[in-house]
């Protein structure tokens, strides 16, 4: 990931334009008089040797001839000429490159065809890789970023940059809006436009050769002028840099996306959409309009809570139907205590019943509205209140609206919809000014509702502390790899039943003793043997469902039954699936599912994102009922537990009802499975069906892994990245004890912020620059859940012991900007374990893997005060420096690779 020049091309001082071509017509034209007639300030050099001028403006015959270095430059001629034009122009001193080519191609009959960006590149055998290579490569020794290829542009409105090929200026405003279709973006600045809503950046990604939405979102983040993002995508290449790039913008700024779903990839592709948008702290939405209104609620709006809603209306039966609309949009009406209720009635309408939804009837007014919301927004189980109000008899629209502002003051969600046209847009225009979101009918307010609650579920994953796992468990991680090899060896790319069971053994998830047969008479001796009933499975690598092909037999009472049963059962899988290789027969001893629930856990592998975790209801009709949530690893045992809430079955698991279970169980088996995938690459597909829960045990009964060759890590194809055991180091002192420097783990949190609450406050002021008594949940939660792909944080612990039960001794961490370029370090040492040297150990440690990623300064701010962190900074070779601004902080550094 890296922003690195991306503020040439949106804050750029001087730009070119190159094109071809006599006619006054075309991009160059277009692009020209935009950037003219949008009032940037800086010059606008074209270049154009077949032209005097474009808009106006003197053309120059090329780039050494330019009297000043353009920092931007606009290519409009053709893909082909792009190498050598941005060779020309690196060395020259241009950073940023913006691809806004059109061609025109003539077929044999002489027709021409205009091709945008995307569809010129159909003329190449390979579909422009080849180009793109020699593009990139060009660009790469001058550090120039290239923007596209693509047929729209984008503008800045802010700065008064207008590099598009749009015929409608975007307004300014604080929204980014990032589109990967330029017909989607024309139709959102028009929509934008007629109703005043207006940019910090309207940006057509294009074919994302070089900068795409993980850089840009990188960038928005660091934009001052920019308060929410939009996107419409379709889909992302650099999965781990969009997911990381995602999650560190989430937790400062909304980002809301509008993707289509496509029905080609199927519904698990876009399932792990849904899950990667969660993960990301993203809010999803489903048309243009509720993007821009999810942007305007998020940032008008005071947060919620939880989907509780209050409704308050004059018409019942308005109110009615937006309860209606609200439950089926899974939110819920809040409770009223019975104390607040009679007070309604005395208060608003005497002799009539309140109850939620609050009808106030027809003749409502101000008065009424406004004692309410005083009696409402006190009640402790609404995260809001939903304001209708719909034309009366006696319609005092605009002073009721008064009467809502006039409480707005509260630190409680107040939305409103005053229902109507003409009549009531003065009304609205005072919720607008008042800055309370303001809805024309009462489904799109509960469908914003529904989505700050959701919005804020997301905020609220992304900083939950995770319970300490519940056990430990160490997988077998080299007898699973050595069965897959094996398969693999053998040609085959599914583990038969037995082989499969020992995997899932291999990771200490208990499955049903089985024993192996390879004929029928084999599997009668075995039913012998165990003299108890028995099922018999077919183990084959070519059948997946055993049931379609009569591969399976239960309840089988005697070893004459198991013979003539597996005897039947050869011949008719030979007649239902003839090429069927039959390794055998799997022969296991029957389990009683009495009081058991069924469901089924596995994995996925996507084709933008990796692999995925699934978790549902289970048994032989698991497609049938569809019950069934994903959600990318790692998980930890929230995640895991958050995985399950999307299923209609954790109601039931959760509800009890006579049949507990062990949800803990549950949970720790789902981070079994995610172990599994960081651990095994040639996993790419896994379905353990059925598993039976019940109160004291868990127990899968079948699974069907599909694998495949790999050469990469297994940690590669996954789209966040995992916990980096293997940076964990255990260290031994003279006097014996021992201690674990391992990276911070979420699960950490808790002895994070004891660590905080015993060290003297003086140590707190010196790492945190201010006095701080209780290190706060948030921000807690921020330094414990780290994306490792651009942060990291080392603790010292106690050895052999599990995360959230392992004191922790001391801390450090650096945060490294996402060029990689520079990183800054921070630690925080118990001083009652200063003099073993705890603190010089943790500094070379992140020393060392500063450099292992090729990060090139490491950097502090230590106040002038903290003697033996500079003397410490000193001995391992920093420099050390004032700082202008504060003359009590000093600025250390030291140089890296």
């Amino acid at each position: 990931m890296t922003i690195r020049n991306l503020e040439y091309l949106f804050k750029p001082r001087s730009i070119a334009v190159i094109g071809r071509g006599k006619k006054a017509s075309g991009s160059d034209v277009t692009v020209q008089f935009n950037l003219i007639e949008g009032g940037f300030k800086g010059p606008v050099m074209p270049i154009n040797p077949d032209q005097q001028s474009v808009s106006g403006v003197l053309a120059y015959r090329d780039i050494a001839s330019l009297p000043v270095t353009p920092e931007l430059a606009i290519l409009t001629t053709s893909l082909d000429e792009a190498p050598t034009l941005i060779s020309e122009l690196g060395a020259r001193g241009t950073r940023a490159v913006l691809l806004l080519s059109r061609e025109v191609l003539q077929d044999h009959r002489g027709t021409k065809t205009a091709l945008l960006s995307p569809d010129l590149l159909r003329k190449h055998s390979d579909d422009g890789e080849a180009l793109k290579h020699k593009i990139l490569e060009a660009a790469k020794p001058y550090l120039l970023r290239v923007m596209g290829p693509d047929h729209l542009g984008y503008a800045v409105p802010s700065t008064h940059l207008n590099a598009s090929l749009s015929c409608t200026r975007p307004l300014a405003g604080h929204i980014a809006l990032l589109c990967q279709s330029a017909a989607v973006m024309r139709s959102v600045i028009d929509w934008a436009t007629s109703r005043d809503i207006g940019f910090s950046h309207v940006i057509s990604v294009g074919m994302r050769w070089d900068v795409d939405f993980g850089d840009l979102i990188d960038y928005l983040l660091r934009d001052s002028n920019t308060r929410a993002i939009l996107m419409y995508m379709e889909n992302t290449h650099n999965r781990r840099k969009f997911v990381s790039a995602a999650r560190a913008a989430g937790r400062i700024k909304p980002l809301i996306v509008l993707k289509p779903r496509d029905f080609r990839a199927g519904p698990i592709e876009d399932a792990v959409y849904d899950a990667v948008f969660q993960r990301a702290g993203i809010l999803r939405v489903n048309n243009i309009e509720q993007l821009f209104s999810a942007a305007e609620t998020l940032a008008t709006a005071k947060p919620v809570y939880s989907n509780r809603l209050t409704l308050l209306s004059n018409s019942y039966s308005l109110a009615l139907l937006t309860s209606d609309t609200l439950l089926r949009h899974g939110g819920r009406l809040a409770e009223i205590s019975a104390a607040t209720r009679e007070q309604l009635a005395r208060d608003c309408r005497p002799d009539y019943p309140i109850e939620n939804p609050v009808d106030l009837g027809d003749m409502a007014g101000p008065e009424e509205y406004g004692k309410a919301l005083d009696l409402l927004l006190q009640e402790p189980g609404a995260d809001g209140v939903l304001v209708i109000h719909a034309p009366a008899s006696v319609d005092r629209a605009m002073d009721s609206a008064r009467a809502v502002i006039e409480r707005a003051k509260n630190r409680r969600l107040i939305m409103s919809c005053w229902v109507g046209e003409s009549s009531v847009e003065p009304a609205r225009d005072l919720f607008r000014a008042a800055h309370i979101p303001t809805y024309e009918a009462p489904g799109e307010a509960v469908e914003a509702f529904m989505r700050l609650a959701q919005y804020r579920r997301n905020q609220e994953l992304l900083i939950e502390t995770p319970p300490s796992i519940p056990e430990g468990f160490t997988p077998d991680i080299e007898t699973a790899r050595r069965i897959i090899q094996i398969a693999l060896t053998a040609g085959r790319r599914r583990l038969n039943a037995y082989e499969a069971s020992q995997v899932l053994s291999a990771y200490e998830i208990r499955t049903v003793p089985l024993q192996f047969a390879s004929t029928p008479e084999a599997a009668s001796e075995i039913a012998l043997e165990l003299r108890e009933p028995v099922a018999l499975k077919i183990l084959s690598p070519d059948i997946t469902n055993k049931s379609e092909v009569g591969g399976v037999a239960f309840g089988l009472n005697n070893p004459l039954e198991v013979l003539v049963a597996a005897a039947g059962m050869l011949e008719q899988v030979h007649q239902l699936a003839p090429d069927a290789v039959i390794d055998g027969f799997a022969v296991q001893p029957m389990q009683s599912r009495h009081n058991a629930y069924e469901l089924m856990i596995g994995v996925r592998t996507g084709r933008r994102f990796g692999p995925v975790i699934f978790f549902g209801q289970g048994g032989t009709e698991a497609e049938v009922i569809d019950d069934v949530a994903y959600a990318l690893p790692p998980l930890n045992m929230q995640l895991a537990r958050d995985l399950m809430s999307r299923t209609r079955l954790y109601r039931q698991l959760s509800a009890h009802r006579g049949r507990p279970v062990d949800l803990d169980a549950i949970t720790l088996t789902l981070i079994k499975v995610s172990q599994m995938v960081i651990d095994l690459a040639e996993v790419i597909e896994m379905d353990i069906n059925p598993i039976w829960v019940r109160s004291d045990n868990l127990l899968a009964l079948d699974a069907n892994i599909l694998i495949e060759t790999s050469t990469a890590p297994a940690t590669q194809r996954l789209a966040i990245s995992p916990y980096p055991k293997e940076l964990e180091r255990r260290y031994e002192l003279p006097d014996g004890r021992a201690f674990l420097m391992r990276p911070i783990l979420p699960e950490d949190e808790p002895e994070l912020r004891d660590l905080v609450r015993r060290i003297p406050s003086e140590d707190v002021r010196m790492r945190f620059f201010q006095p701080m008594r209780e290190l706060p949940h948030e921000m807690a939660a921020r330094l414990t859940q780290l994306d490792y792909e651009r942060e990291m944080a080392f603790i010292v612990t106690t050895p052999d012991s599990l995360p959230g039960k392992s004191r922790i001794w001391g801390v450090v961490r650096c945060n490294a900007d996402p060029d990689m370029e520079k990183a800054e370090y921070s630690i925080l040492v118990d001083r009652n374990m200063t003099g073993l040297g705890l603190g010089p150990m943790l500094m070379r440690y992140i020393i060392d893997y500063a450099k292992s990623r090729g990060i090139k300064e490491l950097y502090g701010e230590v106040l002038r005060e903290n003697e033996s962190m500079l003397r410490l900074n000193r001995a391992l070779h920093f420099r050390v420096s004032a700082t202008p601004d504060d003359p009590g902080v000093l600025h250390v550094s030291l140089l890296l690779n």
